[in-house]
């Protein structure tokens, strides 16, 4: 089993920036992609970014790049979203979630990823 904790969400005004904590505890040596999801009120989940657990790969969705970065902390067994730029249709929940299948490919799928956190809401005003 992994564990995933997020935290760093809030309410930011446009423009400004804001960066989200996903920790991964258990067998983390299971792990082989982590992922950032989103959904807001009324619709679907949708992909944000995702890294590969060695760090070594990244993707974005086009709503968010250049404005998003994922990372990794490898000490910490830790993945961070930071998001610059934040307009309102970033509002959202933001879920992180660990994928345990080889293969840095469909990251962008929900249902290739087998442990999910809890979500932490961000909020971006006008």
């Amino acid at each position: 089993q992994v564990q995933l904790v997020e935290s760093g969400g809030g309410l930011v005004q446009a423009g400004g920036s804001l960066r989200l904590s996903c920790a991964a505890s258990g067998r983390t040596f299971s792990i082989y992609t982590m992922g950032w999801f989103r959904q807001a009120p009324g619709k679907e989940r949708e992909f944000v970014a995702a890294i590969r657990w060695s760090g070594i790969s990244t993707a974005y969705a086009d709503s968010v790049k250049g404005r998003f970065t994922i990372f990794r902390d490898n000490a910490e067994n830790t993945v961070y979203l930071q998001m610059n730029s934040l307009n309102t249709e970033d509002t959202a929940v933001y879920y992180c979630a660990a994928s345990t299948r080889s293969g840095f490919y469909s990251y962008d799928a929900p249902i290739r990823y087998d442990y999910w956190g809890q979500g932490t809401q961000v909020t971006v005003s006008s």
